[in-house]
């Protein structure tokens, strides 16, 4: 809207009294000095008033533009005083983006079924999202967004893509619930993925693992240890299983007549049943474990009811002093030497990992889960990882692949 009566200037200097810009909007000087501008309109034939703030605060150029805004307001048939209290009321009740983090958090809690997942989201959330938190959710942009990620997008870049879904988790549900409208502004696809290096581009950490051939080796080592958790490594290294199946593990899991332990769906991460076949010697650690059990896990922890905590293996690696080698390192270990030494079929070597192998319709005919073949395996892995044992397996030919 073009400018009206009065110029900056005036708006500063004139005398008690009231001064029309135009389009109703006006300035009122009070006898006192005080000066404030408003908004004149007519509302259901009432002549009102609407308050723009002080003139002190609120220049001429923005009086002007809230007088458009209310006018805007007007013609759209609502009363602009009440659409501005409305709009008050609507932000006031706005949740913070911290709020919002914490319930979404909540919310998802019965869908992550190892506790560190969940510690992962509250860390990341909590921590390196901090500039965030205190935002009313309707007002994070990309701006905002981009402000948490830059920081840590090439130093730390799982990190940093997993707070960016994380983010942009939080940002839907507000949607979802009415407390925002609009594009995400953590999307990644057809807008961050223009802003931030390609995913490609990022290096993504591999778990450190030993070396399968020097299994043998360090197994002899673990024996000599007589804790609890070296025993809980040893098992974790002959089942190529992850920390929380192991530590988590009950003896109602484990069927000694089949020797096979069943691992289920609640506690793997594919979120099925994992049955794994017992080698010779994980059957005979589990029997000697079976005669002193003292409760329902088969790693009980000091504190009654509880397992080993998450850490127990861990430190038996840093009193050993692997250095450069995760627990779940050994998972790979298992890998690569299935895949270098053994004829198994790729496919029985990633179902004895509780790998999701080829697509959906793949899956849907692949009933079975191989355990017999997987038996043989485990058996050879068991029998590798021996102390100088580890020849046992040259025998093996890769063109042989019928035996598997």
């Amino acid at each position: 809207m073009a400018s009206g009566k009065l110029t900056a200037r005036k708006a500063e200097t004139t005398k008690p009294g009231r001064y029309g810009d135009g389009a109703g909007l006006w300035l009122v000087v009070a006898a006192t000095g005080a000066r404030k501008w408003v908004f004149r309109f007519t509302w259901q034939g009432k002549v009102t008033e609407m308050g723009l703030g002080p003139a002190d605060a609120v220049s001429l150029a923005e009086a002007r533009r809230l007088r458009d805004e209310a006018r805007r307001t007007l013609v759209g048939g609502e009363n602009p005083i009440e659409a501005r209290r409305e709009a008050q009321k609507a932000k006031a009740g706005k949740p913070t983006f911290g709020a919002m983090a914490d319930a979404l958090i909540e919310s998802k809690a019965s869908e992550w079924r190892n506790p560190k997942h969940r510690a992962q989201w509250v860390m990341t959330l909590r921590d390196y999202g901090a500039p965030l938190r205190a935002k009313p959710v309707d007002e994070i942009d990309t701006e905002s967004v981009l402000a948490v990620l830059k920081p840590i997008w090439l130093e730390k870049p799982e990190t940093a893509s997993r707070l960016r879904g994380r983010i942009e988790a939080v940002l839907d549900a507000a949607k979802a619930q009415g407390h925002r409208t609009g594009e995400n502004p953590a999307a990644w696809r057809g807008h961050l993925s223009h802003l931030l290096p390609k995913r490609g581009k990022l290096t993504r950490g591999h778990h450190a693992a030993m070396a399968y051939a020097d299994l043998p080796a360090f197994v002899a080592q673990l024996r000599e240890r007589e804790a609890l958790a070296a025993m809980a490594l040893e098992l974790c290294i002959l089942t190529a299983t992850r920390t929380n199946e192991v530590l988590g593990a009950r003896w109602s899991e484990i069927d000694f007549a089949l020797k096979v332990w069943t691992v289920p769906a609640e506690r793997t991460k594919p979120g099925r049943p994992h049955r794994i076949p017992l080698s010779t010697r994980a059957m005979t650690m589990l029997e000697k474990l079976s005669t002193a059990k003292t409760g329902e896990y088969v790693f009980p922890g000091q504190r009654d009811g509880k397992p080993l905590s998450n850490m127990a293996m861990e430190m038996v690696l840093r009193r050993m002093n692997a250095r450069g080698v995760t627990v779940h390192g050994f998972r790979s270990a298992f890998r690569d030497w299935a895949g270098n030494e053994t004829p198994f079929p790729r496919e029985v070597a990633e179902a004895a990992l509780s790998h999701v192998v080829g697509d959906k319709a793949e899956q849907a005919y692949r009933r079975g889960d191989a355990l017999e073949k997987r038996r043989a395996l485990m058996e050879a892995w068991a029998q590798f990882c021996e102390p100088n044992g580890g020849a046992n397996i040259v025998a093996f030919k890769k063109s042989d692949r019928a035996s598997a």
